[in-house]
């Protein structure tokens, strides 16, 4: 399925309140919604862009990353599940790519893309591998890249990562991550949540600037898109 065309969008931006210490003074919430083609079948696309503070943060953030909680947003979204019922989604992003993400991800729900679960990682301690093997979609943590030492978009908060069991991570060597994506290295498969090359999944992306990891030759990153 293409992207849907002649779609209607309405954009609020309010004054935050209530959200809490550690967000910049003046800072906005700004709420997107989006309603689609009666043939679609689905409720309007909401997405709700607020700042973040460090205590929602918890283990995904510490002192010395690149980013500050100020430079970051919570994106409370419309996501379409496996089980084809809707329900309510959370990344963190970088705030300079907060607008566009929401846009983006509003794309992929009414070409009815699948996405199994969104939550953000410090429910699973920050701990990259706890949150792949639950199949979460994720965004900003602050870490390493796998297998080395200099920060990982995913700390600058312009990475995210869709589906990442139907869309594993095959290093240099050939190991899988999570273990679970085994069965799926095999990309013949059109299993709900897959990614394929030129999909209206990564057309959405790239049309906003955003490279797949799944083009990569070593190591090969499926479930991955990033902004440079």
């Amino acid at each position: 399925m293409g992207i849907i065309t002649r779609l209607t969008s309405t954009v609020i931006i309010t004054a935050a309140v209530g959200l809490g210490s550690g967000f910049t003074a003046g800072a906005a919430e700004q709420e997107i919604r989006v309603t689609g083609p009666a043939a679609s079948g689905l409720p309007p696309y909401v997405a709700v862009i607020t700042p973040v503070t460090t205590e929602r943060l918890g283990k995904s953030w510490r002192e010395g990353c690149p980013l500050g909680p100020d430079q970051l947003r919570l994106i409370n979204l419309s996501v379409l599940g496996f089980d084809g019922k809707v329900y309510r989604g959370e990344l963190v992003v970088d705030k300079a790519v907060a607008t566009e993400v929401a846009r983006t991800f509003g794309d992929l729900y009414f070409n009815r893309y699948p996405i199994e679960r969104m939550e953000t990682v410090e429910k699973y301690d920050a701990d990259d591998d706890k949150s792949m093997e639950a199949n979460n979609t994720s965004a900003f943590n602050c870490r390493p890249i796998t297998g080395g030492t200099a920060w990982s978009n995913h700390s600058y908060g312009r990475a995210i990562d869709i589906n990442p069991v139907q869309n594993p991570y095959i290093s240099r060597s050939g190991a899988v991550y999570p273990p679970n994506g085994a069965p799926y290295v095999d990309r013949t498969r059109t299993d709900q949540g897959l990614i394929h090359a030129d999909d209206s999944t990564v057309r959405a992306f790239e049309s906003r600037g955003w490279q797949w990891g799944g083009y990569w030759e070593t190591p090969i990153d499926y479930q991955h898109f990033e902004k440079p």
